[in-house]
């Protein structure tokens, strides 16, 4: 198939209301028009079928607008512009005319006021087209219980909601078979179709259904551009949680003891390092450092420099927790695994977490500390070295704030 695309832009969107803030299809929903996230949607379609081409019929006075809107959107080049008529029907004419020529198989034809189509909606149409159909329409069963009221705003009757769908777009059809569909509305003189899947209806034209998504809602309203642009800015602020990972070895040679999270343990090696050699808090400092690429260890505390000579490392993890804060983050977790044969980490375990807390400034129940063995393989196993490997958590606030 070669899919044309024609995007209906050229309405007042009257009901929106607050004409001074221009057509309702250029105002602003999370910060960009709103014709712009509807083009965007098709500008990043990858169907396996081929997009020709998309056509967006605006209203002469808004060739200003359009312009703007389009402007920093990638592959724009791909659009191409019309101008509409007096009413939906007319501009959607017009549109198909533009394709003429184009080599276009199939057509699918779209509000620019709903802009959170999805590409799985799009691919549902199309798969549907491709299979044979002469016409798609994705609707959405109705839900709600529908009423008929006399002129006056008195209910006459409930109206069985059985079989009732509520019309979406995009509305996909066989090209040749819709445009001759409206050219023949048009000849005729009916201008009182609402939309696209009403005049194949009109022509004889099968329609099948497709199942819509509730996301794909029509802009008419101020309330629904509200709505809309809420949405997109709820969307647009997360947590800035960041994980940084770091790991540390150090040589075990003859001693009295090793120093792990800043506990002594006493044992017949130590680890071997320019400073106290803790491999525990000179993992989590790497950790930390990373969650706001400061760099690592070394290039804080360089170990060509005397002055950290035997230095106590939990100085070397509280200057990173200092410029994790420094960077607006909020340390949430710091976990550390150490790898050893001997000695036996779990009766220090509670003073190792104790002493990350009050390094970090963070509660104890946000401190981890676990131990394993290497099951006597490699350097470790041989009891030749430690390792560690730490994990930190910082939020550093609302991204989109």
């Amino acid at each position: 198939m070669r899919i044309g695309v024609v995007i209906v832009a050229a309405g007042r969107g009257e009901r929106a209301g607050a004409p001074e803030q221009g057509p309702k299809q250029y105002r602003p929903i999370g910060g960009l028009p709103v014709i712009q996230h509807t083009l965007n949607a098709f500008l990043t379609w990858q169907p396996t079928h081929q997009v020709v081409s998309i056509i967006t019929v605006i209203h002469p006075d808004d060739t200003d607008l359009f312009a703007t809107a389009i402007d920093d959107l990638s592959n724009a080049n791909r659009i191409h512009s019309v101008m509409g008529g007096a009413t939906r029907q007319m501009s959607v004419l017009a549109g198909l005319n533009a394709l003429k020529g184009s080599g276009v198989t199939h057509v699918m034809i779209h509000d620019a006021a709903r802009p959170f189509v999805e590409h799985q909606l799009l691919d549902s149409i199309a798969d549907i087209l491709a299979e044979g159909a002469a016409g798609v329409l994705p609707a959405m069963a109705v839900t709600d219980t529908l009423k008929r009221a006399d002129a006056s705003g008195v209910v006459e009757e409930t109206v069985p909601r059985a079989n009732l769908y509520g019309a979406q777009t995009p509305q996909g059809f066989r090209f040749e078979a819709i445009l001759a569909a409206h050219e023949a509305a048009a000849t005729s003189g009916r201008t009182d179709f609402t939309d696209d899947a009403s005049i194949a209806e009109w022509a004889g034209i099968a329609v099948r259904l497709c199942p819509g998504t509730s996301s794909n809602v029509k802009l008419t309203t101020a309330q629904d551009i509200a709505m809309a642009d809420a949405k997109l800015k709820t969307q647009e602020r997360f947590p800035d949680v960041r994980t940084g990972n770091g790991y540390d070895v150090h040589q075990l040679v003859p001693g009295d003891g090793v120093t792990l999270c800043g506990i002594f343990i006493p044992h017949d090696q130590k680890l071997s390092g320019h400073s106290d050699a803790d491999v525990a808090l000179h993992a989590l400092t790497d950790a930390l450092l990373a969650t706001c690429g400061a760099g690592d260890i070394g290039d804080h505390f360089p170990p060509s420099d005397p002055q950290w000579k035997g230095a106590a490392s939990r100085i070397f993890l509280a200057h990173a927790a200092e410029i994790v804060r420094g960077k607006g983050g909020v340390i949430t977790n710091a976990d550390i695994s150490l790898i050893a044969e001997a000695p036996k980490v779990a009766p220090h375990r509670d003073a190792m977490r104790q002493n990350l807390s009050e390094i970090l400034a963070i509660s104890i129940d946000r401190c981890s500390v676990k131990a394993t063995t290497n099951e006597k393989i490699g350097f470790i196993g041989r009891k030749e070295g430690i390792a560690a490997i730490a994990t930190a958590t910082v939020v550093y606030g609302i991204v989109g704030e």
